[in-house]
């Protein structure tokens, strides 16, 4: 499907103001809409939905399928009768208005979550009800998962110590969701809670004409529902122990490389089943998004596998992915859907012909443009219209921290190269060479349009803590701000929204 000439923002769920301490689904998401319209913008691109773990990346969710529970808005369900106003302000919840304090919502966000279970269970039982059995397929082992997480004191399942349930034996399966019913109800409900909130707020943004692009990774998490449950689809052993997980090699972004510790996929077995994990994974990612952004696209040519045990990524190897196999599969299956190849990092000729041959637009990020060295292929008068442009990615620095970050020397070109004055400012002359390319679209952050620099960075790639943090202040997504953006989406041809109907 094609993706028409427009622009979108960056903007993590997370990052919208909210008075308990994390962004939600609830009315902030639907004025940031709002936002959207009226600045003439097409596309909301998110960060990854699922249920975050250790280390709160949302690169590492406890399931493919699963929502965060803490995005859903307690606002909500205050309105809903679920909860009553001084039972969720009797909490903290952080006093940075500008950063999660993922701790504290770690303490007390589930805690509020069961008084609003103990009430909606049975206010909503036929809707949950039907809810579990439609989406039993991952929501019932997603739930037991969480149950069993909490009654062994929140180790990864791997160190689980009954054998039976750490192989997901079909007996001890049945054994602990009779013993942990409560628990597993409650992650239940706690899902239909989620898809509640999200299928009104999407049928908003659908009224309003702006579309969700969604964020996959290419790999799961080890300490996952999906893997424990389905262990087969990936390279483990008899215990169901890693023999190789996956990572990148040394880069731009770090010498060691970045191990990132997910477990590798058996393509061999996946290919005899035709795929069909793979495919039950994109019908459940489109459930919620409108355009599907395939995050480390070239794995599925070749992929960076680091023997299990290693404490940096130095010492992998590149092996072959499915390419075009699974690829194909996936462009035929969904062909009335779009799709982007993050076709970042290290490109081969093999890579490049697999995005060509996917009919998935690749990503030119100006910040990777202006390398005073050598002539990149990020600048925009070597794009071709297939592809989307962004100012720079959740991995990036925002502008204003590159100027200060990047050699003076590819700051000059850039300036040069994209004839910023001091009258438009460094981020907005920036942000009009990617509006003005011919890209399909163009995204930039958030923080970009905010001018926002140091400090508000979204993850530094390869570091754990700090990273997922940054959080939008209330009223920033102002009516001036939307009408100065509106103004340069029009004059460069990418105005596609109408005005908005309130609620």
């Amino acid at each position: 499907m094609e993706i028409k000439r427009s622009s979108g923002i960056l903007m993590p769920v997370s990052s919208l103001p909210s008075k308990y301490g994390i962004g939600t689904i609830g009315k902030e998401a639907y004025k940031f809409i709002d936002f959207l319209v009226a600045s003439g913008q097409k596309y909301w691109q998110m960060l990854p939905l699922g249920s975050t773990s250790y280390g709160d990346s949302p690169y590492q969710s406890f399931s493919t399928f699963a929502g965060n529970p803490y995005f859903v808005d307690l606002e909500m369900l205050i309105s809903d009768g679920l909860l009553l106003k001084k039972e969720v302000e009797s909490y903290s919840w952080g006093d940075d208005e500008e950063n999660v304090d993922y701790g504290i919502i770690y303490e007390n966000r589930f805690k509020v979550l069961r008084v609003a279970a103990k009430r909606g269970i049975e206010k909503y039982e036929g809707p949950f009800k039907a809810f579990v059995r439609k989406n039993k397929d991952w929501v019932k082992n997603y739930a037991l998962f969480m149950a069993l997480k909490k009654h062994f004191g929140e180790v990864s399942w791997t160190e689980w110590p009954d054998e039976d349930i750490r192989l997901h034996k079909d007996k001890a399966c049945k054994k602990y969701q009779k013993e942990l019913k409560e628990d597993v109800e409650f992650f239940e409900f706690v899902q239909f809670l989620f898809f509640k909130q999200w299928k009104q707020l999407k049928a908003y943004a659908r009224k309003n004409r702006i579309e969700i692009i969604g964020d996959l990774p290419i790999y799961v998490a080890l300490d996952s529902a999906d893997v424990w449950a389905e262990a087969g689809w990936f390279q483990l052993d008899e215990e169901n122990t890693p023999v190789a997980v996956a990572g990148v090699p040394p880069d731009y972004f770090s010498a060691d490389g970045q191990l990132w510790g997910n477990p590798l996929y058996d393509w061999d077995k996946m290919k005899k089943d035709g795929y069909g994990w793979w495919i039950r994974r994109v019908e459940g990612a489109f459930m919620l998004y409108d355009v599907l952004r395939i995050d480390h696209f070239r794995g599925f040519e070749s992929y960076w596998s680091v023997p299990y045990g290693e404490k940096t990524a130095r010492k992998g190897k590149w092996v072959k992915g499915p390419g075009m196999d699974l690829v194909g599969l996936l462009a035929e299956r969904f062909a009335d859907k779009a799709f982007i190849a993050e076709d970042l990092g290290f490109m081969t000729p093999e890579v490049k012909k697999l995005q060509q041959d996917s009919g998935f637009p690749g990503m030119k990020v100006l910040e990777f443009a202006f390398d005073s060295r050598e002539e990149s292929d990020y600048l925009p008068h070597t794009y071709g219209k297939h592809c989307i442009c962004y100012t720079g990615t959740h991995d990036n620095s925002p502008i204003a921290l590159w100027r200060y970050e990047a050699d003076k020397a590819d700051v000059a070109l850039a300036v040069e190269y994209l004839g910023i004055n001091e009258k438009e400012g460094f981020n907005w002359g920036f942000i009009r060479g990617g509006m003005s390319s011919v890209a399909e679209l163009f995204v930039a952050q958030m923080q970009d349009y905010l001018e926002l620099g140091k400090g508000y960075r979204i993850n530094i790639p390869g570091t754990l803590g700090g990273n997922w943090t940054w959080r939008m202040k209330k009223g920033a997504a102002s009516a001036k701000l939307a009408k100065k953006i509106a103004r340069i989406v029009k004059i460069y041809g990418r105005s596609q929204a109408k005005k908005s109907k309130k609620k």
